[in-house]
């Protein structure tokens, strides 16, 4: 029996992504960027301040709009550990459709709650049959129509929006930090960057305590990982099969970062920029202070989301 090739995700190209801009910019706030406790080489890309609270509405916002609409008309669905789902009920309502979320047990009760408070339904189930699901394809037995949060490439292409006014708000800009969980947000911004300006260093980062790009990158293929982390927006113990080969081009190097320097970070994005974060959305920053100056350089930093737990916050800040 002959194999069947792999497939794997193409990086879009630069027309690709200027035409789903504008689709994107329809809904999406173009965030500002501001000085990280102003230091005048290193900055922060707000992304908390979109509708949602996170970047995730870029690309599923610019999946469902292009959308069939017969297809959209039967309900949209997705997998996500919190702001995918947050992300996906926002539009759910917008286009009046149902929105359907698969989420694990564990996911933070704000980030629950905000989704039914949005109009969509989330599922709670264990967090290895969320993963079963996507390994499995679960979605190619229901009825929905999937946004998958990590190789939809019209997601990919929506994500790719924050390039354009990263280097338009920063044009000599030198290095991006993006936190990688499934890939998403480093395959469509990394990309889109990529194609429009080649000689830009990207950083992939992960927290320490699961490092499945990282650990992939050093066996030439992806591998599973165990995940313990607070940053629950970027906890998938394994990079796709399909992203792979994608994200390990886009990037000069991942970078690690400890749970203290996440820590510290989202309190000083609190206390020193009055910007409150969740663990995923403060990786870029903790890796980007971890780093001297003159490897990176004038740097962004996307601070992707800002659904963190009340508690939580309060006992980092204490």
């Amino acid at each position: 029996m002959l194999a069947v090739p792999m497939v794997t995700i193409e990086a879009p190209g630069r027309e690709e992504f200027e035409r789903a801009r504008l689709i994107a910019d329809e809904v999406c706030l173009r965030t500002p960027l501001v000085r990280a406790g102003g230091r005048d080489d290193l900055f922060l890309k707000l992304e908390v301040l979109q509708p949602v609270g996170c970047f995730k509405l870029r690309g599923v916002y610019h999946a469902v709009a292009r959308m069939d609409p017969e297809r959209r008309a039967r309900g949209i669905s997705t997998v996500s550990a919190g702001n995918t789902a947050k992300a996906l009920a926002w539009v759910g309502r917008r286009f009046a459709v149902p929105a359907r979320s698969l989420m694990p047990e564990g996911a933070p009760q704000t980030k629950v709650d905000a989704v039914r408070a949005l109009g969509g339904t989330p599922v709670l189930v264990p967090t290895a049959e969320v993963f079963r699901f996507m390994k499995e394809h679960g979605w190619e037995r229901e009825p929905y129509a999937f946004v998958h949060p990590w190789t939809d490439r019209d997601v990919l292409l929506g994500h790719g929006s924050m390039a354009f006014e990263i280097l338009e708000d920063c044009p000599d800009v030198e290095s991006v930090f993006l936190p990688v969980g499934g890939g998403g947000l480093l395959g469509g911004v990394g990309s889109a960057l990529r194609a429009l300006r080649p000689d830009i260093r990207i950083f992939g980062v992960e927290p320490a305590g699961c490092p499945s790009l990282f650990e992939a990158r050093r066996a030439g293929h992806p591998v599973e990982v165990a995940c313990d982390t607070l940053c629950d927006g970027v906890a998938v113990p394994y990079t796709t099969d399909e992203m792979f080969p994608l994200l390990d081009s886009l990037v000069e190097d991942v970078v690690l970062v400890e749970e203290d320097a996440v820590r510290a970070a989202i309190r000083a994005l609190a206390l020193e920029d009055h910007v409150v974060a969740e663990g995923a959305g403060a990786l870029a920053l903790a890796a980007a202070l971890a780093m001297p100056e003159a490897r990176r350089g004038r740097s962004v930093c996307p601070v992707t989301g800002g659904s963190i737990d009340a508690a939580v916050l309060a006992d980092l800040l204490g």
